[in-house]
């Protein structure tokens, strides 16, 4: 009886697409959008609080999945092709009223989308995840004029400077809008307006728009950012106010100093940070968190092709209290299958770069490539109900040797099977555990060969000098340092070299770019780091760190630093600009400094004073040009202020900051000395 039910429910609904809907209802279609498994899926539209397969209004997809195959991995043939775009309905419904979207995966990995349109209107995209499940939507034409600001390219930390703001602008409305205003305050301040000529920016698009004052940051301290649009149409009112304004909250703080000099002809002091009982195991690369503030840094363990690799994250590392952190993804075995590298990105996401040559491990073609991870611990390594935690994967890339990250979730690859090296710019991330990689564009660097170790245990670490443009690879294979100016090459035209497994929206081939030979004649060069005009490298056999003059090309050597270590792979510069990096066979992430640390070394150089005092300190050194610079925390080990010593008297001054108690961190030519301040 149920089936003649259903059958007489979608013949009846089909009528009624085919006729102009009734008083009370609204024609309502749904577009499908498939992914690379097309016959996994199986949709219904119910009534609001009714189970799949109870009053069915329509359907769709794979019948042989049904409403009860979630999970099964039966792979039957049927239903919608790969990677389709499908438009389903009309149907006429009743306005302002509750329905149910039944999704069902066969696989359990999500990855159909739906689009409800309400009398020819975009209302809702709703994304099918893991084994699918029950989502909402309200029978309701979108209001007339609603536009909403839902990006701001401002970071969770940056530091001094003008920044202009490039947000991206959601026509929710049925109204195309040719004009509006743009506003921002930060911190409840003044309202700063910019008018925005967006030509016609229709029902469900987008558009960026750059506000014409810069935002001018020159305190250190957490601010509150509130950005808007209104006067549609020059004075229109927006009718949906819910979703007006977006609200970005950031912080200002130092940058990472340069001090790298300090380590040529001194001594110093190697430290274990993190091992064994932090669950450091086979370590092959490191990052800081782009918080600089918040001193987290992220190591990533190898692990095995069959459990996939693993992260460790030492909070307040190096530091009193620090603490640790050990996760391993649900599918790590996929998204993380020996991973050789970590890179942070500025809006907090990271990328790793899998070392293995198929993901699914199955014998087949190679389908592997870097993988975006969040930061935020309830979302990482947490169940998200689809494919893992990641955010996004592409899979172009087998036998990834190291990653890079270039601006928001752009990332660049070693590509050790095709020797190129590769552009991915993830775009939109899916979100945790979804699988749509349609907007995403790739480039392979094809002019010259990099070559990955041939054992398959050293890694080849990429870094972006991002001042100046210059991308540096370790080339393990050929003994060399080579960077590429990411601003040069074009599309070669044709396919690329290697092919592309999944629809992307742009997949080129780049060529005629410029390269510089940086360094020659290696011996296991595996990790890289730059700042300013100089650049460390690491011997993974030898240990020795060397720093190099990057301000003429070839590089020259200035300094090796032995660490009398045989497997040393990634390093980097951390936020106190000390030299952090991980050593593979003892299991250690390690930071080396630059002479030994004591609170009285170098007091005879140096008056600091008055000590008490309402906030204003100042630093005298004796000895002309001998104090470098210094920096300031506060009570919770936040790195508050971060000078350079470009004279023999400076002025240190908190005024701005509660009383308490800091603590100033003084670096000198001969090493460092600490000092409590306390501000009354």
């Amino acid at each position: 009886m149920n089936k003649i039910i259903t059958a007489i429910c979608i013949t009846f609904f089909s009528i009624l697409g085919q006729a102009q809907c009734a008083a009370g209802e609204v024609e309502i279609e749904l577009i499908v959008h498939t992914d690379n498994y097309g016959y996994e899926g199986y949709w219904e539209i119910t009534p609001s609080g009714d189970p799949c397969g109870t009053n069915t209004i329509a359907s769709g997809g794979n019948t042989a999945v049904g409403c009860n195959g979630a999970g099964d991995q039966s792979q039957t043939p049927g239903g919608y092709g790969n990677n389709q775009t499908i438009t389903e309905g009309p149907w006429c419904l009743s306005e302002n009223t509750d329905f149910a979207l039944h999704f069902i995966d066969d696989w359990g990995d999500g990855g159909f989308s739906f689009d409800v349109v309400v009398n020819g209107f975009q209302t809702i995209t709703l994304d099918g995840i893991g084994l699918g499940g029950t989502y909402s939507f309200i029978a309701t034409e979108p209001s007339g004029h609603d536009l909403s600001v839902f990006s701001v390219n401002m970071n969770s930390y940056v530091e001094f400077g003008s920044y202009l703001l490039e947000c991206h602008v959601f026509n929710a409305g049925t109204n195309a809008i040719s004009s509006y205003d743009l506003n921002y305050s930060v911190n409840g301040g003044p309202t700063f307006t910019s008018t925005i000529a967006a030509g016609s920016l229709g029902n469900y698009q987008t558009e960026s728009a750059t506000h014409s004052v810069s935002l001018d940051v020159t305190e250190f301290g957490v601010y509150t950012l509130q950005i808007w649009a209104d006067q549609l149409d020059g004075s229109i009112a927006d009718e949906n106010t819910s979703n007006d304004t977006l609200t970005k909250v950031f912080e200002a703080g130092p940058g990472i100093p340069n001090i790298i000099d300090t380590y040529i002809g001194a001594g110093f002091m190697m430290e274990q940070v993190a091992g064994p009982s932090q669950q450091v195991n086979r370590p092959t690369d490191l990052d800081f968190h782009p918080v600089l503030t918040n001193n987290e840094l992220w190591v990533t363990n190898k692990g095995t092709e069959a459990s996939g690799g693993s992260t460790v994250t030492i909070y307040n590392a190096g530091e009193a209290g620090q603490t640790s952190i050990y996760k391993q993804d649900g599918n790590a075995w996929h998204f993380m299958s020996l991973p050789t590298g970590i890179a942070f990105s500025q809006n907090g996401n990271w990328a790793n770069s899998p070392g293995v040559y198929d993901a699914n491990h199955n014998g087949g073609a190679a389908y592997t490539g870097p993988a975006l991870w969040s930061s935020d611990m309830s979302i990482y390594a947490e169940d998200s109900g689809g494919n893992g935690s990641h955010l996004d994967m592409l899979h172009a890339s087998p036998e990834c040797q190291g990653i890079a990250a270039e601006i928001d979730n752009v990332f660049w690859v070693f590509d050790g099977y095709t020797s190129d090296i590769v552009r991915y710019d993830f775009q939109e991330d899916h979100g945790p555990g979804n699988d749509d990689h349609g907007d995403a564009i790739i480039r392979r660097y094809s002019d010259d060969t990099v070559t990955k170790d041939a054992n398959d245990q050293i890694v080849s670490h990429l870094v972006l000098d991002k001042n100046a443009q210059w991308l540096y690879v370790v080339d393990h294979g050929n003994g060399r340092v080579i960077r590429i100016d990411i601003n040069t090459g074009s599309d070669m035209g044709g396919a690329p070299n290697y092919p592309n497994p999944e629809p992307v929206a742009e997949y080129t081939e780049y060529t005629g770019y410029t390269q510089e030979l940086v360094i020659s004649g290696l011996n296991k060069p595996s990790g890289i780091d730059v700042i300013d005009d100089r650049l460390i490298l690491s011997d993974y056999e030898n240990g020795e760190i060397s720093i190099y003059d990057i301000s003429i090309m070839p590089a020259q050597l200035m300094h090796t630093i032995p660490t009398s270590l045989s497997s040393v792979q990634g390093v980097k510069i951390g936020p106190d600009g000390r030299i952090w990096f991980v050593d593979y066979d003892t299991d250690a992430v390690n930071v080396l400094t630059s002479a030994p640390l004591g609170v009285n070394e170098i007091v005879a150089e140096y008056n600091l004073y008055p000590n008490p005092s309402t906030g204003i300190f100042n630093l005298h050194s004796i000895n002309a040009g001998q104090i470098l610079g210094f920096s300031v925390y506060d009570a919770q080990g936040r790195k508050v202020l971060d000078e350079v010593m470009n004279s023999d008297f400076r002025t240190i001054d908190l005024t701005h900051l509660p009383s308490g108690l800091f603590e100033v961190r003084i670096q000198s030519k001969l090493g460092f000395s600490t000092e409590r301040l306390i501000k009354e």
